[in-house]
């Protein structure tokens, strides 16, 4: 599809994905979907690290992540560091973006 960058945070994090955490900062449950994972007694929620994200449409947008191998984010465009570093520092809002699988 077709869109435009709508928004810049270098130190994005995530409000649905990530970890809860002890008092320490210690993961006790990972990879928990706040919609779906029960929070233990104790814990909060650490949203997942998206570092230069660059939103393009809801809640999607492009960030630096971990690259599996194989499709595994919710909708996201997941890059190497220094690819999302580039691009971040390359892009302003309204800047087009083309998704093409």
């Amino acid at each position: 599809g077709s869109f435009k960058i709508t928004q810049k945070n270098k130190w994005h994090r995530s409000n649905l994905y990530g970890d809860y955490v002890d008092a320490a900062g210690n993961v006790v449950v990972a990879n928990i979907d706040v919609t779906k994972d029960p929070k233990p007694p104790g814990t909060s929620f650490a949203g997942s690290k998206m570092t230069h994200f660059m939103r393009f449409t809801g809640g999607v947008g492009m960030h630096e992540g971990f690259l599996p191998g194989y499709p595994a984010s919710h909708g996201c465009v997941r890059m190497p560091a220094e690819m999302a570093e580039t691009f971040f520092h390359n892009v302003e809002v309204g800047t087009p973006v083309q998704v093409k699988p």
